[in-house]
């Protein structure tokens, strides 16, 4: 049996339960704005910890609405190099400008120095990305950084639900945290986002924002350049049923993430994540760095042919600065970010991986590593 890149959990009863309530707004006609709304806002904010939680439309909406909150327009954002597009283009659509920074190579995130390099007077926020689910142990330093310049620290946890760092979960290190529900994250509820802030004037902004800048949802009085960032009542059920599984299916894929860390030990030059002291990542990818020369395309080809591995997509394949869109950044000199970009594969990890399943992937890359890197 083959083992495939991504996995969506949902048992039997998380799929009577999504039934169920579907019956029921259907029923009663509330199909945007509703109580599953509210409830999974609730139930989000609970489990993270925090105060105030905002249900939107995608993870992309999420963290636009919170730099337009920040009124970033004509000002700089700092960003990762190694992050997925629609960070960057979030700044881009809120109005501000993107400023590249590199990555620290053990976390793949920013780190103080590299951020501190591009910092500048027209700086208005930073955007501290976690990549498959580790924060940084920086973290906290970066959030000094940014209180002495007097910088909004931003987090795009769209990875990251459910992880963790000294007893603090993502998405509450900073001014607010971004999350998306995309079909593969750890939880999903199809489609949808979620804003997470200690801020009640950063909660009132996103509300005003998702409901395309009205004042007040039972009115037509429009008082910010806002969109229709609402998350439906249906997104809402299924984030809410998918939400009371986050605990189980962290625990499971921490023990695949243990299990990979042993198998691939003795692998030389393949570099395996490392999860530091005080950090509890929910392996949303389990990113590893091939030793250098091998050819990516080749290796995971090889899995998948020879051993029906199927490799999940990177995290990622090029950094911003070599994405067409954004070429006006090509010429920026990121070499962190461009080798690891180069060299990253990711793993499976699913939230009911079996050891078998495990097993196979660990030979799987241990074959291939033997023949390609020997």
């Amino acid at each position: 049996m083959g083992v495939p890149a991504a996995r969506i959990v949902f048992d039997e009863s998380d799929r009577r339960a999504v039934a169920d309530a579907v019956t029921e707004m259907l029923s009663t006609g509330a199909l945007t704005l509703g109580p599953w709304t509210e409830r999974f806002e609730e139930a989000f904010a609970t489990e993270h910890g925090a105060t105030h939680a905002v249900a939107v439309a995608s993870g992309t909406a999420a963290l636009e609405i919170v730099l337009r909150a920040i009124d970033v327009r004509g000002r700089d954002v700092v960003v990762p190099a190694v992050t997925f597009y629609a960070t960057a283009a979030a700044v881009v659509h809120a109005g501000g400008r993107p400023v590249l920074a590199d990555i620290d190579p053990d976390t793949l995130a920013l780190s103080p120095g590299t951020v501190e390099a591009v910092l500048t007077p027209a700086t208005a926020a930073v955007v501290l990305v976690h990549i498959g689910g580790l924060i940084t142990p920086h973290v906290d330093a970066l959030r000094a950084l940014c209180d002495r310049r007097g910088i909004p620290l931003v987090e795009d946890a769209a990875h990251a639900h459910g992880s963790s760092y000294d007893g603090r979960a993502a998405g509450t290190f900073g001014l607010a945290g971004a999350f998306s529900f995309y079909p593969t994250k750890v939880t999903t509820s199809g489609e949808g986002g979620m804003i997470l802030t200690e801020s009640a004037e950063i909660r009132d902004e996103a509300r005003i924002h998702r409901d395309q800048g009205k004042g007040a949802f039972t009115a037509n009085h429009h008082i910010r350049h806002g969109a229709s960032w609402r998350m439906s009542e249906p997104n809402a059920a299924v984030g809410t049923v998918h939400l009371r599984r986050l605990k189980e299916f962290l625990e499971t894929r921490r023990r695949v993430a243990r299990r990979y860390d042993a198998g691939l030990a003795g692998l030389d030059g393949l570099r395996t994540p490392v999860e530091p002291a005080g950090c509890r990542s929910n392996y949303y990818k389990y990113v590893a760095l091939l030793p250098p020369g091998v050819d990516r395309a080749a290796f995971k080809r090889a899995v998948a042919e020879g051993h029906g591995v199927r490799l999940s997509g990177e995290v990622y394949d090029l950094p911003l600065h070599h994405q067409p869109v954004f070429a006006e950044y090509r010429d920026a000199r990121l070499p962190v970010s461009e080798d690891v970009c180069a060299r990253q594969i990711c793993l499976p990890v699913h939230s009911d991986m079996t050891e078998d399943e495990t097993d196979q992937v660990i030979e799987a890359v241990s074959a291939v590593h033997r023949r390609l890197a020997g």
